[in-house]
């Protein structure tokens, strides 16, 4: 019987440790130059809808089911999204803030295939006259189990990819 409890025993203090040490929070973003200028490249990164061109996530499900709400390219503005591809999953996502010709911020609500919370962001830095620096990225904060699991999954690696691919995406399409 004490052997049971020993490993019970020995199997939280594990938990524990592992909870303590786990990142609580992450960051993942990537960065392009588009040669075109800071105010042009907005204007096109502001509308959520125009990530379907795009982002990485609507060309592996382009039958993926999508809804909007609200006015695009302002505060409220809801993109919600339904997949059965586990690599785009179901969720929606709200702008939340919008700087004129700086950054767009978004609050992702991931839904399936687990449910999540982070905040998304976009955001613009003029390269001199005729280019413009796009920083995409999302950061959020692990909650207890999940952070023990991001001790053995890196979510840069993992969510990095489909930032350089889809900011690879927008500067062919705006360099057009």
């Amino acid at each position: 019987m004490m052997t049971v409890i020993y490993i019970i025993a020995a199997i939280i203090a594990l938990f524990i440790i592992l909870a303590a040490i786990a990142p609580k929070k992450y960051n993942v973003s990537r960065s392009i130059v588009i040669n075109k200028p800071l105010g042009e490249v907005f204007d096109y990164i502001k509308y959520v809808k125009n990530q379907n061109f795009w982002g990485p996530w609507n060309q592996r499900d382009p039958g993926m089911k999508q809804t909007y709400t609200g006015e695009d390219g302002t505060v409220g503005f809801i993109s919600a999204w339904e997949s059965d591809h586990k690599q785009v999953g179901s969720g929606e996502q709200e702008i939340i803030n919008v700087e004129k010709n700086v950054k767009m911020e978004t609050e992702l609500r991931f839904l399936k295939p687990w449910k999540s919370v982070s905040q998304g962001y976009i955001e613009t830095h003029p390269e001199g006259d005729q280019a413009t620096k796009v920083v995409w990225g999302f950061h959020g904060t692990n909650k207890i189990p999940i952070n023990i699991m991001m001790l053995f999954f890196n979510m840069d690696k993992a969510v990095g990819k489909d930032f350089e691919q889809g900011l690879a995406n927008l500067k062919s399409i705006l360099e057009k």
